[in-house]
């Protein structure tokens, strides 16, 4: 029945067209975010959870790996009122247990969780939301990195995230292409003390069309607290992957990845993450130093 639903959430997000994006992320984008972050136990978090995409997803890649339903814990927040409840309906059909907060309600203004701190945020924000009110957060403390400019969320996304993370989480999240190289009002600078902090981790090209909605690419950021704490030590290092070759038309509109793109983007990862048998290869991946992005006006676009 969960699946059905999922479904039916995938058809309409389709005919509802750039809206649709509000509460659906294609599978393609949540599995490979899955895959990545390798979510195994511990609290599992979505500051912008839509219909709950990436908790299903999350405890299918739990239970495929021979873990149980409560490994992990879900905790979501939703603006939208009607999102929020196709959510808390997406999660009752599938058995999960999971807390979306006592109502609907915007993530900047009202944090539902205010006093807990994340093993795994996984999220979709909204890309280059200039309604979310900065104005009214200038002193928030959760911008260490700097002010996020009143017209454009996508620093704010980023800096609650970290936030939100305990010292050892890590964080999946898909942004507008923009953000890697933005160099105005101010997103250049809390870029540049993102990186000089030693937080961004992964960053993932997508190829166009594989949104249900929108033909935009987007990027997928993996941000760690602590690059010691899993694998080996990669300290001041960012590993670079360029999808733009992966993925097949299933539709005259829609890309999808396969199995197989799916699990060759998490065997690059996982070999780099260990440093067993990992190689840079050309046009596909590259492990740099925080030296050499430094040098490239920190720009994070893996082209």
């Amino acid at each position: 029945l969960g699946e059905v639903y999922e479904y039916f959430l995938g058809m309409f997000a389709s005919a509802e067209g750039k809206r649709g994006g509000q509460y659906y992320t294609t599978k393609s984008i949540v599995r490979t975010l899955v895959a990545v972050l390798s979510p195994h136990k511990g609290r599992v978090y979505d500051p912008c959870c839509g219909s709950g995409g990436m908790f299903v997803q999350s405890e299918e890649f739990v239970e495929s790996h021979g873990g149980k339903r409560d490994d992990i814990s879900i905790y979501g927040q939703e603006s939208n009122p009607t999102t929020w409840r196709l959510a808390a309906m997406n999660m009752a059909l599938r058995g999960y247990s999971a807390d979306l907060g006592k109502d609907h309600g915007s993530t900047f203004a009202k944090d539902q969780h205010p006093d807990i701190k994340f093993d795994y945020i996984l999220a979709n924000p909204p890309f280059n939301d200039s309604d979310w009110e900065g104005e009214k957060y200038r002193e928030d403390v959760r911008w260490i990195y700097g002010t996020p400019p009143e017209g454009n969320a996508n620093f704010a996304w980023f800096q609650h995230i970290i936030w939100k993370l305990k010292p050892d989480g890590q964080a999946g999240v898909v942004m507008a292409n923009g953000a890697s190289s933005a160099k105005d009002s101010g997103e250049g600078d809390i870029r540049s003390a993102m990186i000089k902090d030693d937080l961004i981790e992964i960053m993932i090209s997508l190829p166009s069309n594989l949104f249900a909605n929108v033909t935009v690419p987007a990027t997928l950021w993996f941000l760690a607290k602590d690059k010691s704490k899993h694998g080996k030590d990669r300290k001041n290092e960012t590993l670079f992957i360029d999808a733009n070759n992966l993925g097949t038309m299933e539709t005259r509109k829609l890309r999808v990845f396969t199995d197989e793109d799916v699990k060759k983007i998490q065997d690059t990862v996982s070999a780099w993450r260990t440093g067993d048998g990992y190689e840079d290869i050309e046009g596909y991946c590259k492990s740099s130093t925080t030296e050499e992005i430094e040098n490239n006006n920190f720009v994070l676009t893996p082209g």
